[in-house]
């Protein structure tokens, strides 16, 4: 519970009561891996902060192909937030890779944070922006790359998380292949 207070705190100030208040409205879950957090054409309903664990949004394609755009790691918080702050159905879904503990707000949770927590909207709008610019840094980062830079500049980004996802999800993030990814994580081995 104190890194997401810690968290939360370098994007605004809070009172002491606020934060009494913030961790009285957070549930406890656990997601076994492979289990959504929300899902594609349903509404997102919950706000999460990861306690431990690795989450990934992605999407299928028309012939079943699956599509990573990006991984959460702990200590972030995860929502589909245009389903969760427009009442729209998601195009994505928000899958545990690991076995994934979250500290989760309901909607009405965090609507009621945000009538009574004087800046928390304002709070959230600075999280949910700076998780976006370093979502934008790593695509950009790796978007013109050749498919070894790539995999070489993820592993500096994201250290650890190469050995906790599957091959086909990382290979999905990367845009390559599975067997091209294989072959490159043989060459640099």
């Amino acid at each position: 519970m104190e890194e997401m207070i810690d968290y939360i705190l370098k994007f605004g100030s809070i009172t002491p009561q606020q934060i009494d208040l913030i961790k009285s409205k957070a549930e406890v879950i656990h997601l076994k891996k492979g289990t959504y957090f929300s899902e594609a054409n349903k509404l997102a309903k919950q706000v999460g902060f990861i306690t431990e664990g690795i989450i990934r949004v992605c999407y299928y394609g028309n012939k079943g192909e699956e599509y990573t755009r990006c991984f959460v790691l702990e200590n972030r918080f995860v929502v589909d937030s245009s389903s969760f702050f427009n009442d729209t159905p998601s195009s994505e879904y928000v899958e545990a890779v690991t076995d994934c503990t979250l500290l989760v707000f309901s909607k009405s949770a965090f609507t009621e944070l945000s009538n009574i927590v004087k800046n928390w909207s304002d709070i959230f709008t600075r999280i949910l922006t700076d998780a976006l610019m370093k979502k934008v840094q790593a695509s950009n980062t790796l978007l013109n790359q050749d498919a070894t830079t790539r995999y070489t500049k993820f592993l500096e980004l994201f250290p650890n998380v190469a050995n906790q996802v599957p091959l086909s999800m990382l290979a999905s993030y990367l845009g390559i292949t599975q067997s091209s990814l294989s072959r490159i994580r043989k060459n640099i081995s």
